[in-house]
């Protein structure tokens, strides 16, 4: 299936999506905005690719006004839920519907690699303020543990960690931009390292007889590590954080 369908798949799985994937650290949300962020000022922020709405709850933390861009109208339904009272519009990075100049920051969480680099970069820069931030970030998962490593070599088609060594690709009108990184860990159960994978678009669109063996191979592995019912294990992340400044 190619990327930009499997970029659209993840409405299928919204619940799944929620309960399984990780928010974002506050001081990485906030590191983002810092270039627009003053006292007494309320900065105006879109979440693109939003989903449902794991960086816009952070976003809207800050004290940011927000609205929420994502093509998948499932996700957006299930974004409202999660954080009331956020505007959503259905679009895409490279064609969004908001008007010229009018925001101080445009951001994407786990997002930036389903986007044509050269047209999304244009199109978020005819919607940013000169001046305004262009803020990418991404959850990592450690790979430190042999039981990690297997996590991940169950659900094959992960995104290559190639981009975390050279940097996102970014066009004009911005620059290179400038990256910081935040170690950290969250408290899984069982069911919500299951949520984690069967939410993600390779396992969505995989064949029946594949996510039972994914499935299969989940529950083999969890068995192994005593991680039953409402038991936890630490999941390692490394939160990678690139903020560019329309000039």
């Amino acid at each position: 299936m190619a990327g930009s369908e499997r970029s659209r798949s993840f409405g299928l799985a919204a619940d799944v999506y929620e309960t399984g994937r990780p928010e974002y650290p506050s001081a990485a949300i906030r590191w983002l905005l810092e270039p627009v962020s003053a006292p007494g000022q309320r900065p105006r922020v879109a979440d693109v690719g939003a989903g449902t709405g794991k960086l816009t709850r952070g976003v809207a933390a800050t004290g940011c006004g927000v609205v929420a861009v994502d093509p998948d109208p499932a996700m957006l339904a299930k974004l409202r839920e999660a954080v009331p009272g956020v505007p959503t519009l259905v679009g895409t990075a490279e064609a969004l519907p908001l008007p010229d100049a009018g925001l101080d920051a445009v951001v994407l969480g786990q997002a930036w690699h389903w986007v044509e680099p050269v047209m999304g970069s244009r199109e978020i820069g005819r919607v940013l303020r000169p001046g305004g931030v262009l803020g990418l970030i991404w959850n990592v998962r450690e790979q430190s543990e042999p039981w990690l490593r297997r996590l991940t070599a169950i659900m094959p088609g992960g995104r290559s960690r190639e981009m975390f060594t050279t940097g996102p690709p970014v066009a004009a009108p911005f620059g290179e931009p400038v990256e910081r990184t935040w170690p950290w860990s969250r408290p899984v159960t069982r069911a919500v390292l299951a949520d984690m994978i069967r939410s993600r678009s390779h396992f969505i669109t995989a064949p029946p007889e594949r996510r039972a063996e994914i499935d299969a191979d989940l529950t083999a592995l969890f068995d192994e590590l005593g991680l039953h019912g409402e038991a936890t294990t630490e999941l390692p992340y490394v939160t990678h954080a690139y903020r560019a400044v329309r000039p």
